[in-house]
């Protein structure tokens, strides 16, 4: 929006070609939601405390999770509107990537409020059930990923890259729909599954997206990517912008979220951004990693899918309780602990993705 008008005021002054600049435009992108989360975040708290917008705790969870039972949530919701009207600001609109990444995000969003609004309004922690959730999930990536494969210009938009060798692409033709459902879907509820400590799941996102952001603008940039030996896709700079977004968002969300928390995102917020991290991957295509980076979040699924095949198969449970860090919660670690532990992987995940850009 914001670079429509700069566009158009560089014929009066030819300092504004300054906002041409996709590194300056991120940049403006993250500080831009981290204000609005600044600013909005307080009134957002007291009225969801005035709604009585509480969390609803699951008596079968920790003991110690049981303190936290009307905290609000929720707000998840802070989060979106601060993704949306930064990338809307600061990206070029005309870019159908951006789009995608917005359309897709706010359709998760919309299911993850469906789900908190039940669990708040029935007083039921479940809230929408599995397969409501997950038929609606599989709708809004298989439409985005129908979209994305029948409006593809270049044979890299479709391909799967390996990482770590130069010359490695796997042609996916109409499986490449697949790919997008699957690692959409998958990210969606694996950030979910991690949502259960104060900041647990909001840090690793921004880090995961900020290095995204990184590989949208390398991917992006012609001389850059041929450089790297990583497929050139002219339309995956402008996705740095949203995943800029993204950063401000979480780290103004993370303000109020870090333990003790003062509000939860909630499913609208979860199921939201893991889509996001997850169809950004897409974009740039680096699935396999962006499954690196986001070890935390893959290791915390891993673990429900363990357990649930575990006890059904054998009647017993591999851990003291799924997801993974209800388990270390059990062994008697303090919450914090298990949280800025997680966060010290996710860096080292996230640093050794960025590093398979110059090892090839």
């Amino acid at each position: 929006m914001l670079l429509a008008l700069f566009e158009y005021l560089t014929q009066y002054y030819s300092g504004f070609n300054v906002f041409q600049y996709l590194t300056l435009r991120t940049i403006l992108g993250v500080l831009t939601a981290l204000m609005i989360s600044f600013v909005v975040g307080p009134v957002m708290i007291r009225h969801l405390s005035f709604r009585q917008i509480g969390q609803q705790v699951r008596d079968d969870g920790p003991a110690s999770h049981l303190s936290k039972a009307g905290t609000p949530t929720m707000g998840g919701a802070l989060i979106l509107v601060a993704i949306a009207v930064s990338t809307l600001l600061w990206a070029d609109l005309g870019n159908r990537y951006v789009w995608v990444a917005l359309l897709v995000t706010s359709a998760f969003g919309a299911i993850g409020w469906v789900d908190d609004y039940r669990k708040i309004v029935y007083g039921n922690s479940r809230g929408l059930s599995a397969r409501a959730k997950y038929s609606w999930q599989s709708l809004a990536a298989l439409v985005a990923g129908v979209y994305l494969f029948y409006t593809a210009q270049s044979a890299a938009e479709t391909e799967l890259i390996v990482p770590f060798f130069k010359d490695v692409a796997i042609p996916l033709g109409a499986w490449y729909i697949l790919v997008v459902y699957f690692v959409v879907v998958g990210s969606s509820n694996a950030v979910n599954l991690t949502d259960g400590l104060d900041g647990l799941a909001i840090l690793p996102t921004v880090l995961v997206a900020g290095a995204l952001a990184v590989f949208a603008y390398a991917t992006g940039n012609f001389n850059i990517s041929g450089y790297l030996a990583i497929p050139f896709i002219r339309e995956a700079g402008e996705i740095a912008v949203f995943c800029g977004a993204m950063v401000g968002a979480g780290l103004g969300f993370l303000w109020f979220n870090a333990y003790p928390a003062q509000v939860f995102m909630g499913d609208v917020g979860a199921l939201a951004l893991g889509a996001a991290l997850g169809i950004v991957a897409v974009l740039t295509r680096q699935e396999l990693v962006f499954f690196l980076m986001a070890g935390v979040f893959v290791m915390e699924t891993v673990s429900v899918i363990l357990q649930v095949a575990s006890f059904k198969l054998t009647g017993r449970r591999i851990f003291r309780m799924a997801p993974l860090h209800h388990h270390f919660e059990l062994k008697g670690w303090p919450e914090p602990r298990v949280i800025v532990r997680f966060w010290i992987i996710t860096v080292i995940l996230v640093l050794s993705g960025l590093a398979t850009l110059k090892i090839r």
